[in-house]
């Protein structure tokens, strides 16, 4: 009697970064499926199957391919390619909806709390969005983007808000203009993750962007504490999960990271959405690399 083939996965990255400093998901989750049984592997989205056909996979799990903003036609492209080939998780359906953060108007219109935004098409919308703040913060930023590129807190009738404003429209992408929220500037945002539609953890990521532009510090740098949520962030964040998966048309997840503040002026609000590359902060939350590999041989088996 024949052993059944011990299954493979592709656990989807890139190559623009250093994997041991920025990437701390794709290794206890390759250590957490081998202890499955299970066979996997990093694989370099833009280089698979076009520089290297050989490797075959019974499922590729979308990791961090973080370069996807700069390159978003070429990684659309490679989603259609790599799902005539092997199933993709989270289905690429659910990815191409994801990718522009205009789905949160789809998520507005179903019930979903977000903090109040301005979506901007033109330099003439631009005026008027910025006009409407007169000389509060706000925050600028592009509808496409990883890794807050481009998204910076500043004064709405400064030149720099203009001046970014037009940037992000001249690359053809939709501006978002959206009051400042103090609790996200004090560092009050959660991030809750859900494996198969469920709570696992919460993290807090702390603030990030330096008021008048830039990051804290010069530089992009999550700071990533386990938090706790309470049960009605939990509540909102499966919510959210339900719905996006019913805008998308597609099943729940398999894995998720909601984003939201709880706020006095606005309540419990979700910022985004991340359902393709969020950064999972395995090393933070060690339990839930078992889940995620949980999650994954259920389904390979099915």
């Amino acid at each position: 009697m024949s052993e059944e083939p011990t299954p493979r996965v592709g656990v989807v990255v890139t190559d623009t970064y250093r994997p041991s400093d920025d990437d701390h998901d794709t290794g206890p989750l390759i250590e957490a499926l081998s202890a499955r049984n299970i066979l996997a592997e990093p694989v370099v989205w833009h280089r698979w199957p076009a520089e290297d056909d050989s490797r075959q996979f019974d499922l590729l799990v979308l990791r961090s391919p973080w370069d996807y903003a700069e390159r978003e036609p070429e990684f659309r492209s490679w989603l259609r390619t790599a799902a005539s080939r092997t199933q993709v998780l989270n289905t690429p359906e659910l990815v191409e909806w994801n990718l522009d953060k205009v789905y949160l108007q789809q998520l507005q219109q179903r019930g979903v709390a977000l903090v109040p935004t301005e979506w901007v098409h033109t330099s003439e919308e631009l005026s008027q969005a910025l006009a409407q703040h007169g000389e509060e913060w706000v925050v600028i930023k592009p509808s496409v983007s990883a890794g807050a590129l481009d998204t910076e807190l500043l004064q709405a009738d400064s030149e720099r808000a203009l001046t970014l404003g037009r940037k992000i429209l001249e690359q053809g992408r939709t501006v978002m203009v959206q009051p400042e929220v103090p609790e996200l500037s004090e560092g009050r945002e959660k991030a809750l993750y859900f494996i198969g539609g469920e709570h696992t953890h919460t993290i807090a990521k702390g603030a990030l962007l330096e008021r008048g532009g830039g990051f804290l510090g010069g530089h992009y740098q999550e700071n990533p504490q386990v938090e706790r949520a309470s049960a009605e962030e939990i509540a909102f964040g499966e919510r959210v999960i339900s719905a996006c998966a019913a805008a998308a048309g597609t099943e729940i997840p398999l894995y998720g990271r909601i984003d939201i503040v709880t706020s006095t002026e606005h309540g419990t609000v979700l910022l985004e959405a991340e359902l393709f590359e969020p950064a999972l902060n395995l090393h933070r939350a060690p339990h839930a690399a078992d889940a995620l590999a949980g999650a994954i041989e259920r389904t390979l088996q099915s």
